[in-house]
Order: C-alpha cells, then sequence, then structure tokens
C-alpha cells in the first residue's frame, strides 16, 4: 500500500465488473480513484481534474482510447497513460504508442503485473527522487541510501521498507500496510517472519 492519496488515477474502461474490481484494488493499495465508462464521462474527468497517471480501454462504447489518448496529449504532454488492451498485435500496440501511450497491457492480465507497471509509470514521472529523514538519504532513481552522506549497502527487499517508510515520515506505516507492498526478488508479497528479519537488518545498519 502507497498511502499517497494525492496520487490520484483515472480509469477509463467500459466492462463495469472490471472497472470495479480495477478501482477497489487500487484504492486499496492508497491511490485516489475516479472511474469512466466512456470517452465522454473521461474527458470531463479529465478537464475537471488533475491526474498522475490514467489507464485507458482501447474499446469504448463512444470511441477508442487511440482518439482519447490523442485528445490528453494535446492537453497534457507530460501525464503517463496506460493503456489496457484485448489484442496484443503489434499494429494495435504500435498505434498506441504512437498515439502517445507510455505502455500497455493485454487482457487478461495479473494485477500484481498492472501494479508493477503502475509503479514504474508513476516513478518514472515523479519530480521527487531524493527523500530525506534525519541523518538518512535514499535515492529512488540511483536505488542508493546513505547516512550522515556516507553509503550503505542494503539489499533490494531492504529498500523497499525504507523507501515506504522514509516517504510516509510522520505518518504510521502499520506492519500490514508494509506486507501489502513489500515483495521480493521473485515478484512475490514477504510473509510476517521474513518482514521482522529484515526490518532488524535495516536497524542495525540504520542505527535506528
Amino acid at each position: 500500500m502507497v498511502i499517497n492519496m494525492a496520487v490520484k488515477i483515472l480509469v477509463t474502461e467500459d466492462d463495469v465488473f472490471l472497472r470495479d474490481g480495477l478501482c477497489e484494488m487500487l484504492k486499496k493499495e492508497g491511490y485516489d480513484v475516479v472511474a469512466a465508462g466512456t470517452i465522454e464521462d473521461a474527458k470531463a474527468s479529465f478537464l475537471k481534474e488533475n491526474f498522475n497517471l490514467i489507464i485507458l480501454d482501447v474499446m469504448l462504447p463512444d470511441g477508442n482510447g487511440f482518439d482519447m489518448c490523442g485528445f490528453i496529449r494535446s492537453k497534457n504532454e507530460d501525464v503517463p497513460i496506460l493503456f489496457l488492451t484485448a489484442c496484443d498485435d503489434e499494429v494495435q500496440v504500435v498505434r498506441g504508442l504512437d498515439a502517445g501511450a507510455d505502455d500497455y497491457v493485454t487482457k487478461p492480465f495479473k494485477l500484481r503485473e498492472l501494479l508493477s507497471r503502475i509503479r514504474a509509470l508513476l516513478r518514472r514521472t515523479s519530480a521527487v527522487t531524493v527523500y530525506n529523514s534525519d541523518d538518512i538519504t535514499i535515492d529512488t532513481l540511483n536505488i542508493s541510501v546513505r547516512k550522515n552522506g556516507e553509503n550503505i549497502f542494503v539489499t533490494p527487499t531492504e529498500f523497499q521498507i525504507l523507501s515506504v517508510l522514509i516517504r510516509n515520515s510522520g505518518i504510521i506505516v502499520t506492519r500490514s500496510q508494509l506486507l501489502q507492498n513489500i515483495w521480493d526478488s521473485d515478484g512475490n508479497y514477504i510473509d510476517d517472519n521474513t518482514l521482522s528479519v529484515h526490518m532488524s537488518r535495516l536497524r542495525d545498519k540504520i542505527g535506528s
């Protein structure tokens, strides 16, 4: 769980079950979600609010996602756009990328894969890559940790834990939230005992 309600995502999908499922999943991850089932609704929401990421279905009742993507790009060149498509045909994929999309996911997709793509797009477009808390500095772009200016070696999992904690400085992050946000090198979420081990090692390294 990212615990960042400032991150707003527009989900444009006409399949009500898929749309509701996506919105529920994203909200559980801590994102602020706005849903749309048509291009008309999506345009109205886009013009009214600022979004950090837009998820677009290719085929919609009143048009297609390619045209909507072009409309978005005419107004905003920076917001990341991710296409959901039932077709992995190369021509369709290229058309979507040429229209201005940043990435695409083919249906049916794994929720964990979609979340990973979303996180990657948000990291890529985030203006903030360096976070400071007391004497600890983490650089999410270069994946490095420093204490009092000196580099500290941490494992990828330890880096994830520290990133979540330092990004939410001043906010209580529960063990349950950490368990939903931390995964191992194989993409599997870690269990409670493994989290305890990583937390203990991390405390030894950063001295807190």
